[in-house]
């Protein structure tokens, strides 16, 4: 089965924090990966550059343990889309608009509508965003 893999969950196999919840979701999507694949937007490598940029330079986490953890994404089958960028400046941002979105978010949500996949996500607002919109969560 695949599904569309948000940032959010994500960060939490880079530093396993949240609730306790939350982690178990995310494993959860982890452990579906071996027998699927996971669909991201193209802007999905800057966001996961961007977090681990910021957490290097807060001293959240080392250099070796951000580059350990890119090795670790590459071995797993996340696929990105790189046909959502000719939807950016229409049916995302329409999105966006709609569900009061960042255009970031309303990426995930546009894939995983035009792909028809369900959406893994810890965020809140895509969350909602995404019931509203009639597209089913991972999980």
């Amino acid at each position: 089965m695949s599904f569309v893999l948000d940032n959010s969950v994500v960060m939490r196999w880079c530093f396993g924090d949240g609730k306790p919840a939350d982690l178990a979701y995310a494993t959860k999507a982890m452990e579906a990966l071996p027998g699927s694949t996971a669909m991201v937007p193209i802007i999905w490598a800057l966001e996961v550059a961007n977090v681990l940029a910021r957490a290097e330079y807060a001293g959240s986490i080392d250099v070796a343990h951000g580059d350990a953890f890119l090795a670790m994404l590459r071995k797993l089958p996340i696929e990105t889309d790189v046909e959502g960028a000719a939807f950016a400046l229409s049916e995302t941002l329409g999105l966006a608009r709609r569900h009061r979105l960042s255009a970031y978010d309303a990426a995930y949500l546009e894939l995983a509508l035009r792909r028809q996949l369900p959406l893994a996500t810890l965020d809140a607002a895509l969350r909602k965003a995404a019931k509203r919109a009639g597209v089913s969560l991972f999980g």
